[in-house]
């Protein structure tokens, strides 16, 4: 098992910035890729970043592209999200996500349990 905690979110000003944390600990070897999706009210959840466990290879929607950076710290097994210029449609519940596959395609088994994000306008 592999159990995953963020930390991090809260209300900004569009435009504003935030960095979302997510601790990582169990079986972290079984652990491909570490990612972020995004939940909003009524929607579906969505992918939103992805990096390798080596940090070699990162994936962003389209959305968030130029904006959101991935990076993760090994000697911490936590990845991160600095997302800045936010806008009011990033407002959602982000969640962690872990697993041994491309997160972006697969549905990952391991998730945290969400911090929300609310962007004011």
């Amino acid at each position: 098992q592999v159990q995953l905690v963020e930390s991090g979110g809260g209300l900004v000003q569009a435009g504003g910035a935030l960095r979302l944390s997510c601790a990582a600990s169990g079986r972290t070897f079984s652990i491909y890729e570490l990612g972020w999706f995004r939940q909003a009210p009524g929607q579906e959840r969505e992918f939103v970043a992805a990096i390798s466990w080596s940090g070699s290879s990162t994936d962003y929607a389209d959305s968030v592209k130029g904006r959101f950076t991935i990076s993760r710290d090994n000697a911490k097994n936590t990845v991160y999200l600095q997302m800045n210029s936010l806008k009011p449609e990033d407002t959602a519940v982000y969640y962690c996500a872990a697993d041994n596959i491309n997160l972006r395609i697969g549905v990952p088994r391991y998730w945290g349990q969400g911090t929300q994000v609310t962007v004011s306008s």
